[in-house]
């Protein structure tokens, strides 16, 4: 019998891709990602990635002194996920990977329009799949649009790929003293001093029993490492 091969939803934050500069993409980030995403897919791995957008606008931001109300400013927030997501495309190409990008918007000229059965479609013939523009509509955050697609596709866990090792009981880089959390409930992780990813996005995984694994992006392999069973070097929410 054939073993089942695993399928992983990874969510990048927008300000990964930007590195040092704090906006925009740096593409040795870009580069950097791509290769670590193709480990993975030579491993046997199915991979949907979902990108935020706060490396060029977040929706709250644009919204804040009231000129720009939050539902346009929330959609400016989706359009800057899908340039993300089609700078990663364009990445993940370069290094000889056949990608998709589905938006949840229409964009017909950019990507396809998202459609479950044609991404599940996608992954099983080796394909990544990019999911872009949040979930199409305002108020909801990347990480309740990646727990969302995560479930809609079957994975088996979504991985959020954070510059830290995990969750921590204070703010690491504030506190010396800060300890790791290898392992958390979801209802520890909704409490207000963790700090995981949106309620929305952690309620909706508990309702799907869908594991959380947050982890460093920029250590090599380690992503990889944890999709193989080893969590020592993260934090998993089930």
């Amino acid at each position: 019998m054939e073993k089942k091969r695993k399928r992983v939803l990874v969510k990048f934050s927008g300000e990964a891709l930007a590195g040092n500069n704090g906006f925009g993409i740096d593409t040795t980030i870009l580069k950097f990602i791509a290769s670590e995403i193709k480990s993975m897919v030579e491993h046997g791995i199915e991979v949907g990635i979902v990108i935020g957008g706060g490396n060029i606008i977040r929706g709250v931001s644009a919204a804040r002194d009231g000129i720009i109300k939050r539902t346009s400013g929330d959609y400016m927030g989706m359009l800057a996920t899908v340039i993300n997501s089609v700078a990663m495309q364009e990445a993940l190409e370069y290094v000889g990977m056949d990608v998709r990008v589905q938006s949840a918007i229409k964009m017909e000229a950019i990507c396809e329009t998202f459609i479950v059965r044609r991404a599940q479609r996608h992954l099983e013939k080796g394909r990544i799949v990019i999911f872009a523009a949040g979930t199409g509509n305002p108020f909801f955050t990347t990480d309740t649009a990646a727990t969302l697609r995560a479930i809609e596709i079957g994975s088996d866990m979504i991985i959020k790929a954070t510059k830290v090792d995990g969750v921590y009981d204070k703010d690491p880089k504030k506190y010396l003293d800060a300890k790791l959390l290898n392992e958390l409930t979801y209802d520890e992780a909704l409490s207000d001093s963790v700090k995981v990813m949106d309620d929305t996005s952690i309620a909706l995984a508990k309702d799907n029993k869908l594991p959380i694994l947050v982890c460093n992006m920029f250590k090599k392999g380690n992503i990889l490492n944890i999709i193989d069973g080893d969590y020592s070097a993260c934090s998993i929410v089930r």
